[in-house]
């Protein structure tokens, strides 16, 4: 941008009368010696043209240092001369006539114009110069002082360091003298209130006061401020608030630039890491990239392999960590000497801290031993909240947007392999971004140990059948008491025909019930039998209670005779709560032992799958002591939930029981998760025989016989090898030595399942007496 008046229509007049008389009247008064300096040098100015009244060439007086360094004393301190940032120029204009060496070296260039750029819009510089002449113009013609003195931010680049610094101005108009070109314009009311109310619109004042009217006389006091640090500081805050300035090269590139300014260091460098649970995430390691997308940046290093290095040694002092020389610091982790390798010698790391919870690090680096200190510390203190608010709330945006992903492709996951579809969905986002068509990726997870358990309500099924057998014949003799009185007292042949009808279905209903039976009942209740209701009514009062007595029997909400299937309904569902919600927090347990996947689902009763192996593990870690500990712990959970039947079956209004299942299956298996069912599958032909197995495992009955293999209050395991079964009664025996199980274990070989063969059993009763189970209860809670 080009300097230059912008307020041309003014007149502006270089002159040094307006000092001369504040000697004259404000200095010399008050000292003789001041006094007898002054005369000195009054007439030193009396003998020199180029400062005498009106200054034409403000480069021939600003030769004459002589004179007006001593008279320039009262604006520039002799003790503050080598430091401050002060100029004398012509009133709003950039033509200097004394100047401080700073002031020189810092805000003018090599031609001897003034250097840099002003902050903001390309008018800014104009605009302020004009509002200042108009402010100017109302406090000392008008009497109207509106406190107007918004600040001007100028940029300049250093020549010692070559990067950025900010710079306030504050204009000092002490010295300026404003006059007017023959009379001035009269301001009644009306234009002051319309001055006022439009203090800071050019136009609008342009109007009222021309400028050609007045004119300014004298010189201007410029003085600058360093502020580059807090400029900077703001400049952080509003970068950070877009999350794409710590997650992608460009916008760090940007922030780096500016911590450069702020350290006065053109090869500083800066980094920053979240912690993810047993992870470090590096979003940005202060190189140069040439990707610009959202995770191509970032990098995944174990917590693990930074035991004892700088970093984590900021976390855990929960202050900011100052390494003079990275190189002599000893036993350095493998990121630490990589960091060697790269030229890191000196160091400033802030741990980044939310809500009191550590989630990240942000530091900066230098190539030169020593090459930050104290200072730096200070300057860095001010900024980690920046830092640490834009790293939560960049995670937080992160993380929403691949949770989105990952519930438009596969609905809930759970939380054990989370990890695995976080990066599948950050794959697909970043392909996306690249403008790749894409496509979530296949997430498989092969050699996992499959650990499968039941707990059915045995006759659930009979039981649903009965209950809605006898609420369609309580419905149906209902009806048919209100069409035998009727015909007590009419002999219409309607009414015979609904009595032989209505005994026709209560038959049928006895002899068995056929899937389509309770809406077809239903369906003639309602839209046959009902609707005479009311003509029958009429009949006598007879026929009119036993209408009454069938209305009331009949559920408002669902508009049939409801009772026993709503008690049939109620008990299920208390049972299921009771069992599921056991379930879960016993699973929640066994999940701070060792994550893994768990699945379950609940019809009448609960089963649920569990699928553990080192390709489930984000970092590969498996180990049969994990596989063998849940195995016991699905005997555990079996006795548990074989005791909480047996409490609340007194609260129950339809008498249910439980019969207990394991499958036990060393081999392992492949699981593939299916995007279109949005649920996971065996993948491979000969998995799909442990599918098989699961699915027909609660009809499996005793070889050689008519009974069937699960049975209430008992604990049925299956399983394939003779191994397998070795395991099974060592933690069978544990448990009949803690009470848990009773003695009768017993050996079954299973009938032939289609397809399936040479399957064996070991059933045992858990010990279901009050005293155990209570006791049984409270041990698997503590």
């Amino acid at each position: 941008m080009t300097d230059q008046s912008a307020a041309d229509d003014f007149r502006t007049v270089l002159s040094i009368d307006p000092l001369l008389d504040f000697w004259r009247k404000q200095v010399a008064p008050k000292c003789r010696h001041m006094a007898a300096m002054f005369e000195v040098f009054e007439k030193r100015v009396r003998e020199t043209p180029d400062l005498q009244g009106d200054i034409d060439r403000p480069d021939l007086a600003a030769r004459h240092t002589d004179i007006l360094a001593p008279l320039m004393t009262v604006a520039f301190p002799s003790s503050t001369w080598e430091t401050e940032i002060t100029g004398a120029f012509t009133p709003f204009q950039h033509h200097a006539l004394y100047c401080t060496p700073a002031y020189r070296k810092l805000l003018f260039d090599d031609q001897g114009t003034i250097a840099g750029r002003l902050k903001g819009e390309n008018n800014t510089l104009d605009f302020q110069r004009l509002l200042r002449a108009y402010a100017l113009i109302l406090k000392r013609i008008y009497g109207i002082e509106q406190g107007l003195d918004s600040p001007l931010i100028r940029i300049v680049t250093d020549p010692a360091t070559g990067l950025e610094r900010h710079f306030q101005i504050t204009p000092d108009f002490q010295f300026v003298q404003v006059g007017t070109v023959g009379k001035p314009p009269e301001l009644n009311d009306q234009k002051r209130e319309q001055v006022i109310g439009h203090i800071a619109d050019p136009e609008v004042l342009t109007a009222l006061l021309p400028p050609k009217n007045f004119v300014f006389r004298g010189f201007t006091v410029v003085r600058a401020v360093d502020v580059t640090e807090s400029e900077i500081t703001s400049a952080l805050e509003r970068d950070l608030i877009d999350q794409q300035s710590i997650f992608s090269a460009e916008g760090f590139k940007r922030l780096q630039s500016r911590l450069r300014t702020l350290f006065g260091q053109s090869d500083l460098k800066a980094s920053l890491a979240a912690l993810q649970q047993d992870k470090v995430l590096i979003l940005n390691d202060g190189h140069t990239s040439e990707a610009n997308c959202l995770f191509t940046n970032s990098s995944h290093i174990p917590l693990s392999d930074l035991k004892n290095s700088v970093w984590l040694q900021a976390i855990d002092h929960k202050e900011i960590l100052r390494i003079p020389d990275l190189r002599k610091e000893p036993n350095l982790c493998p990121a630490e000497q990589d960091a060697v390798d790269h030229g890191v010698r000196s160091l400033l790391i802030a741990p980044l801290y939310y809500g009191g919870k550590a989630i990240g690090t942000f530091w900066v680096k230098s190539n030169r031993p020593h090459g930050l200190g104290a200072v730096d510390i200070e300057k860095m203190r001010h900024i980690v909240p920046l830092f640490s608010m834009a790293l939560k709330r960049g995670l937080e945006d992160m993380n929403n947007e691949v949770q989105a992903v990952i519930k438009e492709k596969c609905t809930a996951v759970h939380p054990s392999v989370e990890w695995r579809f976080r990066r599948a969905a950050m794959d697909h986002m970043e392909r996306l971004r690249q403008g790749t068509s894409s496509e979530m990726e296949p997430i498989i997870f092969k050699e996992v140990i499959p650990l499968f358990g039941q707990s059915d309500i045995r006759g659930s099924s009979e039981a649903r059948v009965q209950s809605i057998q006898a609420d369609l014949i309580e419905q149906l003799t209902l009806a048919g008491t209100i069409m035998r009185r009727a015909a007590e007292i009419k002999s219409w042949p309607l009414i015979d025909e609904f009595s032989y009808r209505i005994d026709q279905r209560i038959a049928n209903i006895n002899s068995g019930l056929s899937t389509e039976e309770e809406s077809a009942v239903a369906s003639f209740l309602q839209q046959e039998v009902e609707p005479g209701f009311t003509e029958l009514r009429a009949i006598g009062p007879g026929v009119s209670h036993a209408i009454d007595v069938y209305n009331q029997a009949v559920d408002p909400v669902m508009g049939v005779v409801y009772r026993k299937r709503k008690a049939f309904e109620e008990s299920v569902s208390k049972l299921n709560e009771r069992l599921s919600g056991y379930m879960d927090q016993q699973q929640a347990e066994a999940q701070q032992v060792f994550p893994h996947y768990f699945e379950k689902h609940q019809t009448d009763g609960i089963d649920y799958v569990i699928y553990l192996g080192a390709s489930m593990h984000p970092e590969g870690k498996h180990h049969s002591f994990f596989h063998k500990n849940l195995a016991l712990w699905q005997f555990k959970i079996a006795c548990g939930l074989a005791w909480h039947t047996r409490q609340i079956q007194p609260e129950l209004k339809i008498p249910l029981d439980t019969c207990h299942l394991i499958l036990i299956n060393h081999a392992p298996l492949s699981i593939r998760f299916r995007y279109d069912e949005k649920r996971f599958d065996v993948d491979g032909a000969y998995d799909v025989r442990h599918e098989i197995i699961k699915s027909r495992l609660d009809k499996a009955m005793v070889k050689g016989g008519r009974e069937r293999l699960t049975q209430p209050g008992q604990i049925a395991v299956v399983y394939s090898h003779p191994k397998e079964g070795r395991e099974i009664r060592r933690h069978i025996e544990y448990l009949q030595g803690r009470g848990d199980l009773l003695g009768d274990l017993e050996a079954i070989d299973l009938e032939d399942l289609p397809g399936i063969r040479g399957l064996k059993a070991l059933r045992v009763s858990v010990n279901l007496e009050a005293g155990a189970a209570a006791r049984g209860i409270e041990r698997m809670a503590g």
